[in-house]
């Protein structure tokens, strides 16, 4: 049956196939037919819009009643034309011809409303509606481009060529016409290249027609208007054609729209022969897909007839054989095959029948093998010798998978045994919970770690082993765990069995199937406390490196120390020489750790001392800090309501140990900033004894020497004289004397400074300065305080002394104002730049003295751009000390 329905259905497909190419076929042919028939539709549009552009042009050369009613009439005519296109082209829905058509109905309404007015000349008025032609032409060109067949192909590239012609001669009759209206000597040498376009499209006819067009087209161009119009073109193409030999204006156009008709008559056999070509080729498609269709259905029908002949012979014994199958493979042994025929369907119905005894056999095998795994009888083997071929190496399989399951389990008895004793040994806390929240199982570690036995952890819930406040997040950790997400990292805190904390860092999964979690936690208390001194000596060094100011450092060390030890109540105290306790630092808003207050503190403070190790007095604990080997102070913590836990005194020590040299350091640069604002007073205070010595002693001295000699001079009577000559050398030279004794003075100290103030000190400076100043100061009337307004006089005066000698500056700007109580001081300068703290010792000595007071000096002077000096001085400095 198989061999007999393979070429059938071969050939069945191929049928089908060649039916769906025809009716493709036919169906494109059908587009093409519409297509063609839109495309007449339009071709008329272009004729009458011909029509209407030379009408429009005569009466525009020519105006009379008789060229105005043509040019009516044929506007009219295009309309009727246009109006059957746009109806035809609703028909043809690939492409808009409708809109297109519609555009072209708008633009010749302009068009016309220009000639109406009268604002076109002749040759704009053939330009217009050439643009109205050409859209049309491409129109009919798209329409036609579709090619189905190579007939039709060349009778519509015929049909193109020919419309492309007679538009050519078209354009030529209107064009030549205006070029007759005007006068002879106004008419130019040349016209157009519609000749050649003409010859072109008539070419390409020539080649694509039929013979008989061929030949009436041949007999066109050889009649009387054809040769009339030939004998124009070669007047235009003359070097110096002779005026007499022009034709007239009304001759050319009858000469003209003759051969043009001659044209259109050609035009419109072509467009039959088209019509006709598409037909036939439409008819031609139509007839093939019918005869194919009816032999496709002759081949069924003696298909169907052969199947239904054959079906009784085959089908019932091999849908019994099938069914045997089915129930063979689907596990049912009972089911019995009872075709028993000589052929082929009846040896494979024996086949089925063996296979079923064969698969019993089996079965009972792979009975007795369960059972024995069942009841742990791992050394039983099944009888794989009774088998042959594939059943026999199954069998084998099964032999030794049950000794390898027995190998297995050997294995994983000593794995469990491993196990147990991983779990008993391991350092870390293990344990099994169910999901009701109890430990079903615990390690010893467990146990020591929390201090409860075995049973006291089981028989509780484990939540009530957590610390009251990691209780709630704990229940969120655990229903996470419960919707399946493995739990990392998670720390909470448990009570222990004495009461003290504990933290634990859990790493947990969820077994669903089991009803489990299988958890593992370190203890983690210790890290956590080492990494809590870490921090808080890492905030207390940052805090140092950040040049904060002692009092703020050492109250960063008492609120480290307070959160550390849980207390309310902590200070740092320095041991003084005279053995007495400096505070330093202590607990805002609470009571004094010493000094009237707490007489457990100052007693351990006094113990630490004594001892130079940490002790514990009452409810108070102290360690030492211990810089370069000796005792520098105390660090003491106390607890008022409850005594402090044991190891208290030990943490307190470890931690005083680490920040022992950032307390040392940030006293260190305490006293070094008082000694440093000391020494500046100090010298300070010098310059204004020796400007007042200077002052009061040698300058009076001067003076009362100069009125001596001024009145010595008065006494000599000859003004010529050698003695009275000496006398006023010697007054001079006391002059000079006591005018650089009074800019040294100034220069040690200025008085105006300690008269004025800053203020009238800075302009006094900008009108000595040797480079024009600019001042812009907005400060207080009120004084500042004296070490400020001395540090921004000598800043001032080292910046114009620099640049007038180094900066080679025309012109420094000074600014200075009061912002948060800090006075704010910038000197800018055009100068050179390149200015360096480090290369000057001048800048060095301003840095010093600026940050002796505790302000701060910038300058920023890159090559070529000028120095520009920032100084922040604040009026509350660090204070002095004799």
């Amino acid at each position: 049956m198989l061999l007999v329905l393979l070429p059938v259905t071969g050939l069945l497909a191929f049928t089908a196939f060649s039916g769906v190419a025809q009716w493709e076929e036919a169906r494109t042919l059908g587009r093409f037919h519409t297509a063609t028939e839109v495309s007449f539709a339009t071709t008329a549009v272009s004729d009458a819009v011909a029509e209407e552009r030379i009408a429009a042009v005569e009466a525009r050369l020519r105006p009379a009643p008789g060229t105005l009613a043509e040019r009516s009439a044929a506007e009219r005519a295009t309309v009727r034309a246009l109006t059957r296109a746009t109806e035809r082209a609703v028909s043809w829905p690939e492409v808009d011809v409708a809109g297109q058509l519609d555009a072209v109905g708008r633009r010749l309404h302009a068009v016309r409303v220009q000639t109406g007015t009268g604002s076109l000349t002749a040759r704009a008025l053939a330009q217009e509606y050439q643009g109205v032609e050409d859209e049309l032409l491409d129109t009919v060109g798209a329409l036609e481009a579709g090619r189905p067949t190579r007939a039709s192909g060349r009778a519509a590239d015929a049909h193109d060529a020919i419309l492309g012609a007679v538009e050519a001669a078209e354009r030529e009759r209107a064009e030549i016409a205006i070029l007759l209206d005007a006068p002879p000597d106004q008419r130019p040498a040349a016209v157009g290249r519609w000749p050649a376009l003409e010859e072109a499209q008539l070419r390409e006819f020539r080649q694509n027609t039929s013979d008989r067009l061929r030949a009436e087209l041949y007999s066109t161009q050889f009649e009387a208007p054809g040769r009339a119009v030939r004998k124009v073109r070669d007047l235009l193409t003359a070097p110096d054609p002779k005026a007499a030999a022009w034709p007239s204006y009304t001759l050319w156009l009858a000469d003209s729209t003759a051969r043009i008709d001659s044209l259109r008559g050609i035009q419109d056999q072509a467009a039959r022969e088209l019509a006709g070509t598409a037909a036939d080729d439409l008819r031609s498609a139509r007839v093939r897909s019918v005869r194919d269709l009816a032999v496709s259905l002759a081949v069924l029908a003696v298909v169907t007839v052969l199947a239904l002949a054959l079906r009784r012979s085959i089908t019932r014994p091999l849908g019994e054989v099938s069914a045997g199958a089915r129930a063979l493979s689907s596990g049912d042994l009972s089911y019995d095959i009872r075709y028993a025929g000589r052929d082929e369907l009846g040896d494979v119905a024996d086949t089925f029948r063996e296979l079923r005894v064969t698969t019993e056999k089996l079965a009972a095998e792979i009975r007795s093998m369960n059972t024995a795994i069942d009841d742990n009888r791992l050394e039983h083997r099944a009888d794989a010798v009774s088998f042959d071929g594939t059943w026999a190496q199954l069998l084998g399989g099964m032999n030794a998978t049950m000794a390898s399951f027995a190998a297995a389990h050997g294995r994983r008895r000593k794995a469990e045994r491993e196990l147990e004793s991983i779990f008993n040994l391991s350092p870390d806390l293990l344990c099994i919970t169910g999901v009701d929240g109890y430990f079903k199982r615990v390690n010893p570690a467990f146990e020591r770690t929390l201090g409860y036995s075995g049973e006291e952890l089981l028989a509780k819930p484990s939540i009530e082993f957590v610390h009251r406040e990691d209780r709630h997040t704990t229940r969120v950790a655990l229903d996470r765990l419960a919707g399946g997400v493995e739990l990392a990292e998670f720390e909470n805190r448990y009570v222990r069995e004495d009461g003290t904390e504990c933290w634990l860092q859990w790493s947990a999964r969820a077994v669903p199937e089991e009803g489990l979690f299988y958890a593992a936690a370190r203890d983690v208390t210790e890290s956590r406390r080492t990494a809590r001194e870490q921090g808080a000596l890492r905030r207390v060094a940052t805090r140092v490196a950040h040049g904060e100011s002692p009092e703020r450092v050492f109250g960063a060390v008492v609120d480290e120390v307070g959160d550390l030890l849980s207390v309310c109540a902590a200070a740092v105290l320095r041991y003084e020489s005279d053995g007495a306790l400096t505070v330093l630092g202590a607990s805002p808003a609470r009571e004094p750790v010493v000094g009237g207050g707490s007489a457990e503190s100052e007693a351990a403070a006094r113990e630490v001392a004594r001892t130079r190790t940490a002790a514990r007095v009452g409810r108070s604990v102290g360690a030492p800090i211990v810089v370069d080997g000796r005792l520098w102070g105390v660090v003491v913590a106390s607890s008022p309501l409850e005594p402090l836990p044991d190891g208290t005194e030990a943490r307190l020590a470890d931690f005083t140990e680490l920040i022992a040299t950032a307390v040392a350091k940030a006293d260190s640069r305490a006293q070094l900033t008082a000694s440093r604002a000391r020494v500046v007073a100090a010298g300070d205070a010098s310059r204004r004894r020796i400007e007042r010595d200077l002052h009061d002693g040698v300058q009076q001295r001067l003076v009362a020497l100069q009125l001596d000699l001024r009145l010595a001079e008065s006494m000599i009577t000859d003004r010529s004289s050698e003695l009275a000559q000496q006398i006023a050398h010697v007054g001079k030279g006391l002059d000079d004397a006591s005018q650089d004794l009074l800019q040294v003075a100034r220069g040690i100290h200025p008085a105006i400074l300690s008269k004025g103030g800053l203020g009238p000190a800075l302009r006094s400076l900008a009108r000595r300065s040797a480079v024009p100043v600019e001042l812009d100061l907005r400060l207080p009337a009120r004084r500042l305080p004296e070490q400020v307004e001395v540090a921004a006089y000598y800043v001032t005066s080292e910046c114009l002394t620099n640049a007038a000698k180094h900066a080679h500056a025309s012109v420094v700007e000074v600014a200075a104002k009061i912002h948060d109580d800090v006075l704010e001081l910038t000197i800018r300068d055009d100068g050179v730049g390149g200015a360096e703290p480090g290369r000057g010792s001048g800048l060095i000595g301003l840095v010093d003295r600026v940050e002796a007071i505790g302000g701060k000096l910038d300058v920023t002077g890159p090559p070529g751009k000028g120095t520009t000096m920032d100084v922040r001085l604040p009026l509350t400095g660090p204070a002095t000390h004799a």
